[in-house]
């Protein structure tokens, strides 16, 4: 990770981890703490600022190496942490047992649940289009599973009927892909029936042990977010690739 990613990383962290944060100062006042330190070169006061799990993350010795190696990032990044482009707002992630995270939002001094604990089927983070699917999927809601279908792929194709032969000249699909994935044109667009009829029937076994493995996955897993694309590894070799419509995270492949 680059020394920017670090220390805008690890103060974030002594903003949001921290319980003694929360009581003794605000968001704010510990970001412009822990950039007046960093501009003035008290390091130790910087590093005091950090929550348990970034110290663990990065020793002392670490954190004084990085500032002393490059100096003039360092006072760039405490220039840019003293002046956020938003308010902070402090959050906390419970987990639970089957995999599904509930959000909390810390509002006039107190721990709010956020809308997710109400809406099962957000779109508003791909971790949470990920649940989403998962919860619709074990519930047999076709319908709701077509929510996480991206536009295009909704209109002139068939999920999960079986797939044309290659052309001689043509590419295999890559491995790793079922047939139930594979969607070939066909002029008619995506329904739920369609979806249920495909995943229930010859190729259930086969989609059966994807979502497996990636509701295994999910609750440990990274998911690397670029702009409006996102994707998160899962199983031997698998990836899911979702993508941001409209404001809401779609799963494009797995």
């Amino acid at each position: 990770m680059k020394l920017s990613a670090w220390l805008v990383a690890l103060a974030l962290l002594g903003v949001a981890c921290s319980p003694s944060t929360l009581v003794q100062q605000g968001p704010s006042d510990t970001l412009r703490a822990y950039a007046r330190a960093l501009e003035e070169g008290r390091v130790d006061d910087a590093y005091r600022l950090l929550s348990d799990d970034a110290k663990r993350s990065m020793s002392l010795e670490a954190f004084r190496r990085a500032v002393k190696e490059s100096p003039d990032e360092v006072i760039e990044i405490a220039r840019a942490v003293s002046r956020p482009a938003s308010d902070p707002l402090v959050t906390a992630t419970v987990n639970l047992p089957n995999g599904d995270e509930l959000l909390l939002v810390y509002e006039d001094g107190k721990w709010r649940i956020d809308a997710a604990a109400i809406d099962l089927y957000s779109q508003a983070t791909p971790r949470q289009a990920l649940a989403g699917f998962l919860r619709a999927f074990e519930r047999k809601r076709y319908d709701v599973i077509l929510r996480y279908v991206p536009d295009a792929e909704k209109e002139g194709i068939a999920l999960g009927e079986e797939a044309a032969p290659a052309a001689p000249n043509e590419a295999a699909p890559p491995a790793g892909k079922t047939e139930a994935l594979a969607p070939k044109a066909t002029g008619t667009e995506l329904t739920a029936e369609k979806l249920r009829t495909a995943w229930e029937g010859p190729q259930k076994d086969q989609i059966n042990r994807i979502v497996q493995a990636i509701r295994t996955a999910l609750p440990t897993a990274v998911i690397e977010e670029t702009g409006d694309s996102a994707s998160m590894s899962y199983g031997a070799g698998g990836t899911v690739a979702l993508v941001r419509e409209h404001g809401l995270w779609k799963i494009r492949d797995f």
